[in-house]
């Protein structure tokens, strides 16, 4: 399965067969196969759902009905709003969010104030959350920054300022003075979990980072813990669950990525997540000989501008985008031996997107398949008339 291949777009194609292109199938088999692989991984820690790398309703409560995964971790307050009242529970928002009027709806409502945690990570936040009014008092997450720092080198993403466990007191205390109630750390290693591992100075840095981290969250989960009781410390990703679980002060992880199976997964070592979701586009013209014009296409992965955001040109094999317009806006050339090899006007050429959930910006709907089957055909979460982000 090395390179994301493996599965036959054939049975993609006959499942949808009649249906107007472009669409977006997700794979059922390789999502059940990729839920539980991500089981397997974290060890017996639960895993809390990233609903970003899944955005569809339907798929949510299909992987949280797999046994090892609790809780969601939401990117939105009025997407954890919604969630709640679709029936989801345990929606921690892991970014801090400046809606008042969401958050103050939160205050207001037992249910919502109950099954909602949201994201803090400055005394700015706290100041922010304590002038909120309401009946029911609001549940925080500090999220205290994963990342790699040699010298002045700062290796992940930029999230919290949050380093210490001086730091991460003095804003769990203002907190609680403040009225708020702690539930929880967050600690996201998007340096191991988010990078593929493309060279031997990447797999380095990893093992350094992991080593790193596992004192420094000791100490700072110890020190809060000392505070005040902690319902959770979350750690880890779809590229980390087998190094993260090994902390024992770490008492869930998260991921949701794996469930589809994106492109930008294809390089890890330690696992492969089978394509689970894919998108077909029609082909629309036939420019110059070796080469077709694709309708659509430029599903762009969000992070640095290189090729590596761009989709995966999947099936046939042999294509590849043309250098000086990559995949476009409306149209998509691709050249390759399959140009000429059988592709007429009106066939379909798959793709899988570099990313996860973002692709479901792109679609109102997804069409479920096992095998040569349609099984059912769900709304994203723009399909049900939700843009949260």
């Amino acid at each position: 399965m090395g390179g994301g291949r493996g599965m036959s777009s054939a049975s993609w194609d006959a499942a949808t067969a009649g249906l107007p292109a472009p669409l977006a199938i997700v794979d059922l088999d390789a999502f059940d196969r990729n839920a539980r692989s991500l089981v397997h991984r974290a060890a017996g820690k639960p895993i809390r759902l990233a609903s970003k790398s899944v955005r569809c309703s339907d798929l949510m409560a299909r992987a949280l009905s797999e046994p090892g995964f609790s809780g969601i971790m939401g990117f939105a307050v009025p997407e954890a709003i919604w969630l709640v009242g679709e029936g989801f529970t345990d929606v921690f928002v892991a970014y801090p969010s400046v809606d008042l009027c969401a958050l103050s709806q939160v205050r207001a409502d037992e249910q919502l104030a109950r099954e909602i945690t949201v994201t803090i990570d400055s005394l700015e936040h706290v100041e922010l959350y304590a002038s909120l009014t309401g009946s029911h008092p609001l549940k925080v997450a500090i999220d205290v920054d994963a990342s790699l720092r040699v010298g002045r080198v700062h290796l992940g993403v930029r999230r919290s300022p949050i380093r210490t466990a001086e730091q991460a007191v003095q804003v769990a205390r203002a907190a609680l003075d403040a009225g708020l109630v702690v539930e929880g750390l967050m600690f996201y290693e998007a340096q191991i979990a988010g990078v593929p591992d493309t060279s031997p100075a990447v797999r380095l840095m990893k093992r350094r980072s992991h080593a790193e981290l596992l004192e420094r969250r000791a100490a700072i989960v110890g020190a809060v813990a000392e505070l005040t009781p902690l319902r959770f410390v979350n750690g880890g990703g779809t590229g980390s669950l087998h190094l993260t679980t090994t902390d024992d002060c770490v008492t869930e992880l998260s991921a949701g990525s794996g469930l589809y199976g994106p492109g930008l997964f294809d390089e890890y070592d330690d696992f492969t997540a089978q394509p689970a979701m894919a998108f077909a586009l029609p082909v629309v013209r036939r420019p110059a000989p070796g080469m077709v014009t694709l309708f659509g296409g430029g599903y762009i992965a969000s992070g640095p501008a290189s090729k590596s955001r761009l989709p995966r040109l999947y099936a046939p094999a042999g294509l590849s985008y043309v250098g000086t317009e990559g995949a476009g806006e409306v149209q998509t050339p691709v050249t390759g031996a399959a140009a000429d090899d059988g592709l007429r006007i009106g066939d379909r050429v798959w793709l899988r997107h570099a990313k996860a959930g973002e692709a479901c910006e792109r679609f109102a709907e997804l069409h479920l398949i096992r095998g040569d089957e349609l099984i059912a055909t769900v709304p994203t979460y723009r399909g049900e008339g939700h843009c949260f982000g």
